[in-house]
């Protein structure tokens, strides 16, 4: 485990995080977050479990997909392929990471009841247990917009050179977010280069709405828009839309374009 020697990295495309509190993180942060959030999701994990995996990959690689640490130690909660964990390509999958990681936290009896640091010791059995404890704050920010919990709660600046465009960059964001979540399907509307995530209710959709803005960067997405508010590129942050473009059924996500 590397944990306390990290130091949180350079922000350069911010995002930023307000549900009950303020969290600010990097893309690379944003992202990892969201796809944590996303897996205990899809394995129908409660919101505390959540808060724990996020407090463990805040404390292990500072929500990083770390080639390497202590040890054998790898990715996001530093596992280890010689405890079993998985091989060093496996765990530096953050989906499968963060698979192992709750599979290994449900088999802990009575973690539900147990304090964060407790609870996430209990897998990672780490030289330092009570490190976890720290994040609890930030994790529950976090968890609780991730979620779906809060409305507009997680707004990203990117950069103007995007690492994917067009049919592309659908294409990636597609694939994304079927491997986060599960079977989920998508229509790519005919009046925009992107896709529509369809909803059932107002927090699945803003679980969807967070995911993309959260994956912004790396998938070049230009515009989110759900509900009453839409997210821009451009302006970094989400701005209220007229109200015939409003809709509660599904989220529309449109990249930039070739």
């Amino acid at each position: 485990k590397i944990g306390d020697n990290l130091r949180l990295p350079p922000i350069a495309q911010t995002c930023v995080v307000e549900a009950d509190g303020r969290v600010t993180l990097n893309a690379e942060q944003m992202a990892n977050a969201a796809t944590i959030a996303a897996i205990g999701v899809r394995r129908k994990m409660p919101e505390r479990a959540v808060v724990i995996a996020l407090a463990t990959a805040f404390q292990e690689s500072r929500l990083r997909n770390l080639a390497g640490g202590d040890r054998d130690s790898v990715g996001l909660f530093q596992q280890r392929p010689s405890q079993g964990w998985g091989t060093p390509e496996q765990i530096r999958d953050p989906r499968y990471a963060a698979t192992k990681f709750y599979a290994a936290l449900r088999k802990v009896r009575g973690w539900e009841q147990m304090e964060i640091t407790d609870a996430a010791q209990a897998v990672q059995r780490s030289a330092f247990p009570r490190a976890y404890q720290k994040w609890a704050d930030e994790s529950t920010v976090l968890a609780r917009a991730l979620l779906g919990d809060a409305t507009a709660a997680v707004a990203c600046s990117v950069g103007r050179d995007p690492a994917l465009r067009g049919s592309a960059a659908t294409e990636a964001l597609s694939t994304g977010l079927r491997l986060d979540w599960g079977r989920l399907e998508t229509a790519s509307p005919a009046e925009l280069v992107g896709l529509a995530v369809p909803t059932t209710d107002v927090r699945a959709g803003w679980r969807y709405a967070h995911w993309l803005v959260s994956h912004a960067a790396d998938h070049g997405v230009r515009r989110v828009r759900y509900a009453d508010r839409q997210w821009t590129a451009e302006h970094g942050r989400w701005q209220p839309v007229r109200t015939a473009e409003s809709s509660s059924d599904q989220v529309i996500a449109e990249v930039y374009t070739d």
